[in-house]
């Protein structure tokens, strides 16, 4: 694997020599300066803020994705390749209205999507998850197409394609354009079954992949064309998911007041709701918590992040995916504090032992671990994180 292209850092500066550009131009262009766009690019300092991530891609020309992308081949494979290739011809199936799938009752289909789900929520083999995907996917479009149960099938879709398909996508690290492909389909099941909370269902979904692609504006727009009463313990969940998603993309936006207002929002809606789960969304007090560690963390404020972890219980998450996302910021966060290396190392091994794709295919982890080793010493945490590091197919 070419070391070039195994982190965001090494990336930027491949795509800003190839541009003909200097440090200086292209540090100017992105609001930086130049001495911290050379160590990003040096791996010194990890990317770890998407509203930079998008202003590097403005200034270099490219897509976000451009820099995010995974080295190929890609870590921690297994079958994850092939099943996202398959992934990709279903979709386009689908898309095109040839699922070729089976007609199976709408009580089969309803289980296969739960186990699906559960899954994902224990963070189950992902290659195991993503085999499973594309035939799933095609008999339940199959069975809408068939006319019957079409509400509940509709429903079912939805829940699919946000929270199983574009979520197993994201945590594999899957071209940005297939994430699109499964967010369009759940906005096309929520329009077509025209019930509102379908349609905050499919936002939550939709913010998440924009925000991926740097779309912010597109994300405000879309979370404002939708309304969620809270008349039901399920509808302030939700209501609550929404709120979050707003928060991060206000923080993104760099609209900080914006972004307070609704995260205090969802957390008067999780002192009201406790823990739940509607619509698959694991929505609660803990999730705030996690939520305001990510948002801490896109604005930069990596003491902010450690001092929120400090009081939450991961483990009080019913989702391992959520335990893991605790442990990826947190350790994103530690490895940025002075004195904190041997505690960021211990975080982000602990995400991997809950779901290493989390770690070894999510670029901003990665390059976090390129940090990290480019600041190793030769000690065990420094052997254990070159371990890691080779497992994510990062130069060590």
């Amino acid at each position: 694997m070419d070391a070039a292209d195994s982190t965001i850092g090494h990336r930027l500066r491949v795509i800003r020599r190839s541009r003909g550009k200097s440090l200086a131009v292209i540090a100017g262009l992105a609001g930086i300066s130049e001495g911290y766009l050379s160590r990003l690019e040096r791996g010194e300092c990890a990317l770890d803020r998407r509203s930079l991530l998008v202003a590097l891609a403005h200034a270099l020309e490219v897509a976000p994705s451009e820099l995010t992308r995974l080295p190929v081949p890609a870590p921690s494979n297994g079958g994850i390749d092939a099943a996202i290739e398959a992934m990709r011809l279903t979709l386009m199936a689908v898309s095109h209205n040839q699922p070729g799938g089976q007609v199976l009752p709408v009580e089969a289909l309803q289980a296969r999507v739960r186990a699906t789900l559960d899954s994902q929520r224990r963070c189950d083999q992902d290659d195991a998850v993503g085999t499973g995907l594309p035939g799933l996917i095609r008999d339940l479009h199959t069975a809408i197409a068939a006319g019957r149960d079409v509400a509940q099938l509709l429903d079912l879709a939805v829940l699919l394609h946000t929270q199983g398909t574009a979520s197993w996508l994201r945590v594999v690290g899957a071209p940005l354009d297939l994430r699109f492909q499964a967010v369009l389909l759940a906005r096309q099941a929520a329009h077509d079954r025209d019930e509102p909370a379908m349609l905050g269902v499919a936002t939550v979904g939709a913010v998440s992949m924009m925000l991926a692609a740097g779309a912010f504006d597109l994300a405000q727009a879309e979370l404002d064309s939708v309304r969620v009463r809270t008349t039901s313990p399920d509808s302030a969940q939700l209501a609550g998911m929404l709120a979050l998603s707003g928060s991060l993309v206000a923080v993104a936006k760099n609209r900080p007041v914006d972004a307070a207002a609704r995260s205090e929002y969802a957390v008067e809606l999780a002192e009201r709701t406790g823990e739940g789960n509607a619509y698959w969304m694991g929505f609660g007090p803990t999730n705030v918590g996690l939520w305001r560690m990510a948002c801490a963390l896109e604005a930069g404020d990596h003491e902010q992040v450690v001092s929120i972890a400090a009081g939450l219980r991961p483990e009080g998450h019913s989702y391992r995916s959520r335990q893991a996302a605790y442990w990826v910021d947190y350790g994103r966060s530690l490895a940025r504090l002075r004195g904190r290396r041997d505690d960021a190392v211990r975080a982000l091994r602990r995400a991997e032992t809950i779901s290493p794709n989390r770690v070894r295919r999510n670029p901003f982890a990665r390059g976090t671990l390129a940090e990290l080793v480019t600041r190793s010493r030769d000690d065990a945490l420094g052997r254990e994180l070159r371990g890691m590091a080779y497992r994510a197919g990062l130069p060590g």
